[in-house]
């Protein structure tokens, strides 16, 4: 199986229906410790969850959450 230029591969039929993994369905990529990558299907609500868990404590800005609502809102 190739790598397209696009960065795009095929996933086996046979794969695809054990796993579930349908049209529309939201995958996960991962890289192991030997270097082996992986594919997880997500569950609903789980990408915006890893998104946050990766970006949590990233921010530099010590504000509140009124503070920050009250500069998006003009006041």
């Amino acid at each position: 199986m190739k790598i397209t230029s696009k960065g795009q591969v095929t996933i086996p039929q046979e794969l695809r229906e054990r796993a579930g993994l349908m049209p529309g369905c939201e995958v996960e990529f991962s890289e192991g410790r030997d270097g082996r990558v992986f594919i997880r299907k997500l569950t609903s609500g789980r990408r915006g969850r890893s998104i946050v868990e990766k970006l949590r404590g990233q921010g530099s800005v010590r504000m509140t959450t009124e503070e920050i609502l009250n500069l998006t809102r003009g006041s």
